[in-house]
Protein backbone atom coordinates (compact mmCIF):
# COMPACT_ATOMS: atom_id res chain seq x y z
CA UNK A 1 0.00 0.00 0.00
CA UNK A 2 1.52 3.35 -0.96
CA UNK A 3 1.76 6.14 1.60
CA UNK A 4 -0.82 8.18 -0.29
CA UNK A 5 -3.43 5.43 0.12
CA UNK A 6 -2.70 4.42 3.72
CA UNK A 7 -5.84 4.34 5.79
CA UNK A 8 -6.14 6.84 8.63
CA UNK A 9 -7.23 5.02 11.78
CA UNK A 10 -8.86 6.35 14.94
CA UNK A 11 -9.32 4.80 18.39
CA UNK A 12 -11.61 5.45 21.35
CA UNK A 13 -10.58 4.96 24.99
CA UNK A 14 -11.48 1.26 25.10
CA UNK A 15 -9.49 0.57 21.94
CA UNK A 16 -6.51 2.48 23.35
CA UNK A 17 -6.71 0.35 26.50
CA UNK A 18 -6.44 -2.77 24.31
CA UNK A 19 -3.08 -1.47 23.00
CA UNK A 20 -1.44 -0.13 26.16
CA UNK A 21 -1.56 -1.36 29.78
CA UNK A 22 -2.28 2.05 31.36
CA UNK A 23 -5.46 2.50 33.39
CA UNK A 24 -7.02 5.24 35.50
CA UNK A 25 -5.54 7.37 36.94
CA UNK A 26 -2.59 6.93 34.59
CA UNK A 27 -4.38 6.61 31.24
CA UNK A 28 -3.62 10.05 29.81
CA UNK A 29 -5.13 9.81 26.31
CA UNK A 30 -8.90 9.87 25.76
CA UNK A 31 -8.97 9.43 21.99
CA UNK A 32 -6.67 8.96 19.02
CA UNK A 33 -8.26 11.02 16.25
CA UNK A 34 -5.77 10.11 13.49
CA UNK A 35 -3.18 7.39 13.19
CA UNK A 36 -1.19 6.28 10.18
CA UNK A 37 0.76 3.15 11.20
CA UNK A 38 4.50 3.75 11.18
CA UNK A 39 4.04 7.49 10.54
CA UNK A 40 2.10 9.65 12.99
CA UNK A 41 -0.75 9.93 15.48
CA UNK A 42 -2.94 12.74 16.80
CA UNK A 43 -5.01 12.51 19.94
CA UNK A 44 -6.16 14.36 23.02
CA UNK A 45 -6.79 14.30 26.74
CA UNK A 46 -9.72 16.25 28.18
CA UNK A 47 -8.68 17.61 31.57
CA UNK A 48 -11.08 18.22 34.43
CA UNK A 49 -10.54 19.34 38.00
CA UNK A 50 -11.22 15.69 38.94
CA UNK A 51 -7.75 14.62 37.75
CA UNK A 52 -5.93 13.30 40.83
CA UNK A 53 -2.74 15.26 40.11
CA UNK A 54 -4.51 18.64 40.23
CA UNK A 55 -5.22 18.14 43.94
CA UNK A 56 -1.55 18.54 44.82
CA UNK A 57 -0.06 20.27 41.78
CA UNK A 58 -0.76 22.95 42.94
CA UNK A 59 -3.54 23.68 45.47
CA UNK A 60 -5.23 26.91 44.38
CA UNK A 61 -3.25 26.98 41.11
CA UNK A 62 -3.80 23.64 39.33
CA UNK A 63 -1.32 22.84 36.54
CA UNK A 64 -0.77 19.51 34.73
CA UNK A 65 2.74 18.31 35.66
CA UNK A 66 5.22 18.43 32.80
CA UNK A 67 6.20 14.79 33.25
CA UNK A 68 2.54 13.81 32.75
CA UNK A 69 2.39 15.90 29.58
CA UNK A 70 5.36 13.88 28.32
CA UNK A 71 3.67 10.63 29.39
CA UNK A 72 0.51 11.62 27.50
CA UNK A 73 2.62 12.16 24.37
CA UNK A 74 4.25 8.75 24.86
CA UNK A 75 0.83 7.08 25.22
CA UNK A 76 -0.37 8.85 22.06
CA UNK A 77 2.64 7.51 20.18
CA UNK A 78 2.00 3.85 21.08
CA UNK A 79 -0.69 3.26 18.40
CA UNK A 80 1.74 4.37 15.68
CA UNK A 81 3.73 1.24 16.49
CA UNK A 82 1.05 -1.11 17.86
CA UNK A 83 -0.81 -0.94 14.53
CA UNK A 84 2.26 -2.29 12.71
CA UNK A 85 2.22 -6.11 12.48
CA UNK A 86 5.82 -6.48 13.69
CA UNK A 87 5.10 -4.51 16.89
CA UNK A 88 1.56 -5.64 17.70
CA UNK A 89 1.29 -6.73 21.34
CA UNK A 90 4.67 -5.27 22.33
CA UNK A 91 5.17 -2.95 25.29
CA UNK A 92 6.49 0.53 24.48
CA UNK A 93 8.81 1.91 27.18
CA UNK A 94 10.42 5.32 27.45
CA UNK A 95 14.17 5.06 26.81
CA UNK A 96 14.93 8.78 26.72
CA UNK A 97 13.66 12.30 26.19
CA UNK A 98 15.65 15.12 24.59
CA UNK A 99 15.08 18.75 23.75
CA UNK A 100 12.09 19.14 26.08
CA UNK A 101 10.60 22.62 26.10
CA UNK A 102 7.63 23.68 28.22
CA UNK A 103 6.05 26.82 26.82
CA UNK A 104 2.55 27.18 28.31
CA UNK A 105 0.57 25.71 31.18
CA UNK A 106 -2.09 22.99 30.91
CA UNK A 107 -5.01 23.50 33.31
CA UNK A 108 -8.38 22.02 34.28
CA UNK A 109 -10.94 22.49 31.51
CA UNK A 110 -8.28 22.33 28.78
CA UNK A 111 -8.24 19.88 25.91
CA UNK A 112 -4.61 18.79 25.62
CA UNK A 113 -4.08 18.08 21.90
CA UNK A 114 -1.17 15.81 21.04
CA UNK A 115 0.66 15.24 17.76
CA UNK A 116 3.43 12.66 17.49
CA UNK A 117 5.49 11.83 14.40
CA UNK A 118 7.71 8.76 14.21
CA UNK A 119 11.13 9.92 13.03
CA UNK A 120 13.27 6.76 13.17
CA UNK A 121 12.90 3.02 13.71
CA UNK A 122 15.91 0.77 14.17
CA UNK A 123 15.02 -2.68 15.45
CA UNK A 124 13.39 -2.37 18.88
CA UNK A 125 14.37 1.31 19.27
CA UNK A 126 12.14 4.08 17.93
CA UNK A 127 12.37 7.86 17.95
CA UNK A 128 9.50 10.31 17.71
CA UNK A 129 8.86 14.04 17.91
CA UNK A 130 5.88 15.11 19.99
CA UNK A 131 4.03 18.37 20.46
CA UNK A 132 1.30 19.10 23.02
CA UNK A 133 -1.02 22.06 22.51
CA UNK A 134 -3.98 23.80 24.13
CA UNK A 135 -6.14 26.03 21.93
CA UNK A 136 -3.48 25.85 19.19
CA UNK A 137 -0.70 27.13 21.48
CA UNK A 138 2.30 24.86 22.03
CA UNK A 139 2.61 23.81 25.68
CA UNK A 140 5.31 21.15 25.37
CA UNK A 141 7.61 19.82 22.68
CA UNK A 142 10.08 16.93 22.90
CA UNK A 143 12.08 14.31 21.03
CA UNK A 144 11.37 10.91 22.57
CA UNK A 145 13.13 7.56 22.36
CA UNK A 146 11.24 4.30 22.98
CA UNK A 147 12.30 0.72 23.45
CA UNK A 148 9.92 -2.03 22.44
CA UNK A 149 9.82 -5.09 24.67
Amino acid sequence: MSEETKEILSFDTLQIMEMIPHRYPFLLVDRITECVPGKYAKGYKNLTMNEAFFQGHFPGNPIMPGVLQLEAMAQCSAPILMTMPEYEGKLTLYAGVDGVRFKNMVRPGDRFDIEVELTKVKGPICKAHGVGKVDGKVCVEADMTFALK
